[in-house]
């Protein structure tokens, strides 16, 4: 009988054993398992991380279904991150996870020790925040990459990769940058971002929707269209620096 293959053997064709074995002694965190930050985790699990925590305060709700990977009609209104925890889990039962129902913000921010990790992954929505964890983020050694905004896009040819100041046509960087300014608060070193040069309007206009936020609570945002074959790549990009990078490929 054929000896059982490594369930990492087509990574190991490409990565090199010594690549896959880094990335198994690797730690990561990735901030907001949505529309791209869960496709994200599952394709840093699958590459072979071996240590993961996923953040996020989020419940599933039906609106996400039709692009967030977790989320199906079974697990509506529970929480994002234990939905995605057993799924990780079972892609890699050693898997060293660790699930944090949190909101990530200033008041937050010392509690997650961000310089304890290899990677970070930003794939949170809320302006304040994110400038919040692309200033921290910076001041570790981590390599640092982040999600800009994946929503009114139906073009996934569009999606690419640049250095945040170089990123153009992309709103929400633009809103970061503004933002980053005013504030007198800039990043101490370069990073790389996933953005698309893609500007689109809703179909419709959707108004002002209620949505739950973290544990129960609730706030109104506009919602904006999004389509998983977009998000997707999005997360899948984010995940392939963060792999190549943490291999040692040599790709970023």
């Amino acid at each position: 009988m054929k000896e059982e293959e490594s369930w990492l053997s087509r990574s190991e064709f490409l990565l090199g054993r010594e690549g896959v074995g880094r990335l198994a002694s690797s730690s990561v965190i990735v901030f907001g398992v949505g529309g791209v930050g869960s496709w994200c985790a599952e394709a840093l699990v699958r590459s072979g991380v071996g240590r993961l925590t996923v953040v996020d305060s989020d419940m599933v709700a039906r609106s996400n279904i039709n692009r967030q990977l977790m989320a199906t009609t079974s697990v509506v209104g529970e929480a994002k991150v234990d939905v995605l925890a057993r799924r990780l889990q079972d892609i890699n039962p050693s898997l060293e996870l660790e699930v944090r129902r949190e909101v990530f913000s200033s008041a937050s921010a010392d509690g997650f020790g961000l310089g304890g990790y290899d990677a970070i992954v930003d794939a949170i929505d809320s302006l304040s925040d994110k400038v919040e964890l692309i200033v921290r983020s910076c001041e570790t050694g981590a390599f640092f990459v982040s999600s800009m905004g994946a929503a009114l896009k139906v073009d996934p040819t569009r999606v690419g990769v640049s250095e945040f100041w170089e990123a153009r046509g992309c709103p929400l960087a633009r809103a970061l940058r503004k933002k980053m300014k005013r504030e007198g608060r800039l990043p101490s070193r370069p990073f790389l971002c996933v953005y698309s040069t893609e500007v689109r309007e809703n179909a419709f206009s959707s108004g002002l929707d209620v949505v739950p936020t973290a544990y129960g609570s609730t706030q109104k945002v506009q919602t904006n269209g999004s389509v998983v074959y977009v998000t997707g790549v999005f997360g899948f990009t984010l995940a392939s620096l963060v792999v190549n990078r943490l291999s040692g490929v040599g790709v970023c």
